[in-house]
């Protein structure tokens, strides 16, 4: 269908301030900027820059010349929308925009739009309107005359002397509550989704990573799935899960494909996608997909380890790190990594051309192998729920009948003996 006006002329500014110590250089932060500008239908990004900085201004972030710098240079080419990668206060944000005569989104901002447009499924939808409110309800300041005016009332509307910028927060935080309702309605569906999963006797293999390392690539490879796979950040919002058959004859599990880290995500949205990151949490063994060919991989599994921990991922849940993308790499480099891999213990591989991935599809199987232990477990008669689960789960090994009821030898996984033991 084709556009009925043309695409806003965007500008995608690095604040790079000197005095912060962080973990991504700026010219790679600016370059990861640019691709969730691209990954935001109508806009044409015409050009990008990194802007040093001593210091923040507490009322324009940039100092004032290279404000008037700025403001010559985005009327010379034309620019409609200024992305800002870095927080933006509220004063700050409405400073620039009168300053500049443009649009100006922060970073947070920019990821909000881009998961508004990307979530599909109604919990994603929900999460997002709701980040989208908390954000929203921070911006509004004095920026415009009617803020400033009193608003009579009948008292049970606010009552006399009410401003408007009062109304609308309570207009925003009523509106929140009814997301919070919807949302609470949703995620008690999910659980019973989850809870049907869980009488499967699958194990979970979660893919998580930074987005863009080609988890979805990977995914739809090994189940012969259509997720959205696209070379653009945070292509998947919403988590995709597809029971597939480990080679050789090998053992049915659930692989499940979640949203893309990143680093510095807005704390709307760390709080927002918690719940659909909880597939991580009940996940038997995670594959941690790193794009190897990317010059920050290392600071990108460093974030990755970060939201793990964050999320409170269990310790005993094993981690294979597989390192993708080795199809873009030269000759020379691509034997380098493969000898690391195999010190490293990881597995390099191409998602794209299914190279490296039979060793592990292998090491797969082993780890869900090695995370089963062996239990006896003694099991009155009149227990029969509790012994039908076990068959159901095909955890059981032997079984021998005594006077105090059924001893039953099983091999299981720690999610498993959890979920027994809550029955």
């Amino acid at each position: 269908m084709p556009r009925d006006r043309p695409d806003t002329r965007a500008w995608v500014l690095h604040p790079d301030l000197v005095s912060e110590d962080r973990r991504h250089a700026a010219e790679f932060a600016l370059d990861e900027a640019v691709s969730l500008a691209h990954a935001l239908p109508g806009l044409e990004v015409i050009g990008s820059s990194v802007v040093r900085l001593a210091r923040a201004i507490p009322a324009t972030l940039f100092g004032k010349g290279k404000v008037e710098e700025l403001k010559q240079h985005f009327a010379d080419q034309n620019v409609e929308l200024v992305l800002v990668d870095g927080p933006l206060s509220p004063v700050q944000q409405r400073n620039l925009e009168k300053d500049w005569g443009v649009k100006i989104l922060d970073r947070t901002g920019l990821i909000l739009e881009i998961f508004s447009d990307r979530a599909r499924t109604r919990e994603g939808v929900l999460q997002v309107e709701m980040a989208a409110l908390a954000y929203q309800r921070t911006r509004l300041v004095r920026a415009w005359t009617h803020l400033e005016r009193q608003r009579g009332g009948l008292g049970f509307v606010g009552g006399p002397g009410e401003t408007q910028i009062e109304a609308d927060r309570r207009a925003i935080d009523e509106q929140l509550t009814r997301l919070r309702r919807q949302l609470e309605k949703v995620v008690k569906t999910r659980e019973l989704h989850r809870a049907a999963r869980a009488r499967v006797p699958f194990p979970i293999v979660a893919l998580v990573g930074y987005t863009n390392a080609g988890k979805s690539t990977l995914f739809n490879y090994l189940t012969g799935a259509e997720v959205l796979a696209k070379d653009m950040l945070f292509a998947t919002l919403d988590p995709t899960m597809r029971r597939v058959r480990l080679p050789d004859n090998g053992p049915e599990v659930i692989l499940s494909d979640t949203v893309g880290f990143i680093s510095d995500l807005p704390t709307q949205l760390v709080a927002a996608f918690r719940a659909t990151l909880e597939e991580v949490l009940e996940a038997d063994l995670i594959l941690h997909v790193r794009d190897i060919s990317h010059p920050e991989t290392t600071e990108q599994k460093a974030d990755v380890e970060d939201i793990l921990t964050d999320l409170g991922l269990r310790e005993d849940v094993p981690v294979l790190e597989v390192w993708n993308k080795i199809d873009r790499l030269d000759a020379d480099e691509r034997d380098l990594v493969q000898r690391r891999a195999e010190t490293e213990e990881a597995f390099a591989i191409s998602a794209v051309t299914g190279q490296g991935l039979d060793p592990l599809l292998q090491a797969i199987e082993v780890g869900l192998d090695e995370t089963r232990s062996v239990e006896d477990l003694l099991i009155p008669y009149d227990d029969g729920r509790r012994r039908a689960w076990l068959y159901e789960q095909g955890v059981v090994i032997e079984e021998a009948q005594t006077e105090e009821g059924q001893q039953i030898k099983v091999r299981w996984s720690p999610r498993q003996s959890a979920r027994f033991r809550s029955l």
